[in-house]
């Protein structure tokens, strides 16, 4: 059996969940993840990101050498969320909100804070990305901010040190801005 996919992420601004091409028979599945030809998406490296029931991993961005991503769910469903730091944007500051399962794919435009939250018992998360990792510029927004109201589903979120350090939404508007 053959899902077939008719998109193309050419001049999106927005995120959009992709559907790919899956061959389905009775071993499983095989799945197309990326294809150059058809996304026309200069990805420079691909990370993955393994993590257990209740992790939020987020709000990230790059200031600078912003980075366009295109995410593929390995295992497990997540909630991912995703904020337009684009000023003047229609959206700006305002989350939306995309409940990827296994074999779900999202891209996400290099002007929107990015996050997600494991719902499953695990989940692994394949990053593709549109510029390479550059540590002086990486920086994020609180995950539970009181201006953005996120709807997270755990009440006890395990994070990392450096997520819990992370600015305020108001922080960002007068330091940096936009992206």
């Amino acid at each position: 059996m053959l899902k077939k996919s008719k998109f193309s992420l050419n001049n999106l601004s927005k995120p959009v969940k992709v559907k790919q091409n899956i061959y389905i028979d009775n071993r499983g599945y095989f799945q197309e993840i990326f294809l150059k030809k058809k996304f026309n998406l200069n990805i420079k490296f691909t990370a993955l990101a393994k993590s257990k029931k209740n992790v939020i991993r987020g709000l990230h961005f790059q200031i600078k050498n912003k980075q366009s991503k295109f995410l593929h769910i390995l295992e497990g469903q997540i909630l991912d969320v995703v904020i337009n730091l684009r000023k003047g944007s229609k959206n700006f500051g305002k989350p939306q909100y995309f409940l990827l399962n296994e074999g779900d794919i999202i891209f996400i435009p290099d002007h929107f804070a990015h996050g997600y939250e494991c719902i499953s018992k695990k989940c692994a998360v394949l990053y593709h990305l549109g510029k390479y990792r550059d540590p002086k510029n990486e920086s994020g927004i609180k995950y539970n901010d009181s201006k953005l109201k996120i709807r997270w589903k755990t009440k006890k979120p395990i994070l990392s040190s450096r997520d819990k350090s992370h600015q305020s939404f108001d922080e960002f508007q007068e330091k940096i801005k936009s992206l």
